[in-house]
């Protein structure tokens, strides 16, 4: 492996300092720097993301909850699906998710039907009004993100979509 390589990739469990007895390898200067530079822009995103699915959730319905846009967002794409799919999909328990999907219902954004596989169960999807509302806010968002990033060229585009989709891959099976 090149000096570059082994500077920018993670350590391996041997490596890391207090793991089992195995001795430390020093951080490289450059690799230390890439990973704080990283981390404190993940930060600033994820500041900045949940004000943005707050404002989101807002421009959907005006008493919506700042965390349930993206329940809206994930029932659009995976519906018909089970609260539970939803829970474990979010990391949420499902009170969690039972008190969230009360209140998408009672504003009429969501509906419940009964499981055909099972009777106990019931499938989760967005009423009309929920499609509507939840197309109309995504417009809106994307007509941001257009605005935001349109001095990029189309290229620089695709490799942000690229390189988040890698990295949401890795987050997948990480647990808080």
């Amino acid at each position: 492996m090149r000096e570059t390589e082994t500077a920018l990739r993670p350590p391996t469990a041997g490596e890391q300092e207090g793991h089992e007895g195995h001795q430390s390898v020093p951080e490289a200067p450059q690799a230390h720097e890439a990973y704080c530079a990283v981390e404190r822009q993940l930060a600033i995103l994820l500041r900045r993301s949940q004000a943005f699915s707050a404002g989101m959730g807002r421009k959907v319905h005006p008493e919506l909850d700042p965390g349930a846009y993206g329940l809206l967002v994930r029932i659009d794409q995976s519906s018909p699906m089970r609260s539970s799919d939803l829970a474990a999909y979010l990391r949420v328990g499902r009170a969690t998710i039972s008190r969230q999907l009360k209140v998408l219902e009672e504003l009429g954004l969501i509906s419940r039907s009964p499981d055909p596989e099972d009777g106990r169960a019931h499938l989760l999807a967005l009423t009309e009004e929920g499609h509507r509302r939840l197309h109309d806010a995504r417009a809106a968002r994307q007509g941001q993100l257009r605005t935001l990033l349109a001095a990029w060229p189309e290229e620089d585009v695709r490799q942000l979509a690229g390189m988040l989709e890698r990295f949401n891959t890795l987050t997948e099976g990480m647990h808080p």
